[in-house]
């Protein structure tokens, strides 16, 4: 008798063992595959959002920027917003003498999906160029062509937008005389208004949604409007 429970206790796993046993370690690794799924899932959502949160910092840093260099030169629009796209006529970055720049923001539909433009024109070092840069920039924030979308960034996707500009102590829509009736001067009017408020309605996909509102004031000016 003890020599046949020797004999049973030393033979191994039967085969219905084995069988249970490589079950449970493919179901093991199923989890673990799923779990290590999900973490590389997160870890790239999480990547991209933040991706996204840097872009649309780097494009308001860009707006700001642009409206700090604007330049306003006799007879020539500096800044204009005709519904679909705001030019800016701003100083280059390089080093003086490097010409002026014309620069348009506008939000475009992409394959389906809104987009929020820069576009930048060349440098100008004549009037002449500088007018034809500005025909241009209102040209690409219309209806461009493709040599004009060479020249666009895409910042961030966008739902909708609006500006405003800040004058007589109040903002007003930049189309409007008083911010309810039509101007047919607003489009021609050179003047500067003392700042720009820039409402930006971001899709619920983005790390960052909803409606966001954006003030520049003239920096001679100071302080901020509300």
């Amino acid at each position: 008798m003890g020599k046949k429970s020797s004999w049973h206790a030393n033979q191994g796993f039967t085969l219905i063992e084995l069988l249970v046993a490589l079950a449970a370690m493919a179901l093991m690794a199923g989890l673990s595959w799923r779990g290590l799924d999900g973490m590389v899932r997160a870890q790239t959502q999480t990547r991209q959002r933040a991706d996204g949160v840097l872009t649309l910092q780097a494009g308001l840093a860009q707006w700001s920027t642009d409206l700090d260099a604007l330049v306003q030169l006799p007879g020539t629009p500096a800044l204009d917003w005709d519904g679909r796209g705001l030019r800016i006529t701003r100083r280059s970055t390089g080093t003086p003498g490097n010409g002026l720049l014309v620069v348009a923001w506008a939000r475009r539909n992409i394959d389906g999906t809104g987009q929020w433009l820069r576009w930048q024109s060349p440098p100008a070092f004549t009037r002449g160029e500088l007018q034809s840069a500005w025909a241009r920039a209102a040209q690409w924030a219309q209806n461009p062509g493709d040599e004009d979308k060479r020249h666009e960034v895409r910042i961030t996707t966008l739902d909708q937008w609006q500006v405003f500009y800040f004058r007589g102590n109040a903002w007003t829509h930049p189309l409007s005389s008083d911010g309810s009736t039509p101007s047919p001067l607003a489009a021609t009017d050179l003047s500067l208004p003392d700042g720009v408020r820039l409402v930006l309605t971001l899709p619920a996909s983005e790390a960052i949604h909803g409606t966001l509102t954006k003030d520049w004031m003239r920096p001679n000016l100071g302080g901020g409007r509300s």
